[in-house]
């Protein structure tokens, strides 16, 4: 975990949290937790708390440190938008990514209410969306799941993105208005449940009648490569397409991002418990 990634569809992992607690039915396999005991006993301070949900501030700043462009998964051990996570945490976790905006960042999370709600607030104080270069997105595992494409929907930003992993039945209307890609793959690990061709391949259907970028990622098994990624002799490894924040959005974001470029030529330090909007006025 890291400036590299073995995940196909990012380059690096940043997790600013750590720990999470199970929701639905496709995190009962949760590798993160699995993981977490092994990193405990490795002496990696981050997960001292095991699986229990932890902010962690002196992470925060760690994508300006990578002066070269990534794409940047946001969270691969937890979930940003978890019930315990504070706002003003969320909201610094935010300011890095502005000023690092030579990254792309792939936020993923199974409580995309809680995302639209920072959203909303995040819309009401600065006036414009979350900026393209931050793509929002939901995790969807079965039908009971679905609902969480409409809290998605609600997120106030440029680029949304679901990941239909671990794919763990067929899905029937899926509505993917609004939605700019989609990840689709099988669970791994040693209790992996597997996933039926015909489950992949109807989705796969449905992404491209509604014209949704589309990356297959895995079949799953024992370990994520052991089925490979190939379905019906196709490879599906699409990217969204970039888009540009209006011009004045983009006067906006220029202006909050001078404002925290000044705070840190000022040595102010910015990962401080303070809500960063309470200091910052555009």
């Amino acid at each position: 975990m890291g400036d590299n990634s073995a995940i196909e569809w990012t380059n690096a992992t940043w997790n600013p949290t750590t720990g999470c607690t199970k929701i639905s039915s496709g995190c009962k396999n949760c590798y993160a937790e699995r993981l977490s005991p092994k990193l405990k006993r490795w002496g990696i301070k981050k997960y001292e708390n095991n699986f229990e949900f932890t902010q962690h501030e002196k992470e925060l700043e760690l994508p300006l440190k990578w002066k070269k462009s990534k794409k940047i998964f946001v969270n691969s051990m937890s979930d940003l938008f978890h019930e315990k996570a504070e706002f003003g945490f969320i909201e610094r976790s935010f300011m890095t990514m502005f000023t690092a905006n030579w990254h792309t960042y792939q936020i993923l999370t199974k409580r995309p209410d809680k995302m639209a709600e920072f959203s909303k607030t995040f819309y009401e104080l600065f006036r414009f969306p979350i900026p393209p270069h931050i793509w929002m997105g939901t995790s969807i595992e079965d039908n009971a799941s679905l609902h969480r494409i409409n809290d998605l929907r609600h997120v106030k930003c440029y680029n949304r993105f679901i990941s239909f992993e671990p794919l763990l039945e067929k899905l029937k209307n899926v509505n993917l208005k609004n939605i700019d890609w989609v990840i689709i793959g099988g669970e791994s690990g040693p209790k992996y449940r597997a996933m039926e061709e015909e489950w992949a391949w109807d989705l796969i259907k449905q992404c491209k009648k509604q014209k949704v970028k589309i990356f297959f990622k895995q079949w799953g098994g024992p370990r994520p490569k052991s089925g490979g990624k190939t379905i019906r002799g196709k490879t599906f490894e699409q990217f969204p397409k970039l888009k540009i924040l209006k011009t004045i959005h983009q006067k906006r974001f220029d202006k909050l991002k001078n404002s925290l470029d000044e705070l840190r030529n000022k040595n102010q330090d910015i990962t401080k418990k303070d809500k960063i909007s309470q200091i910052i006025k555009i």
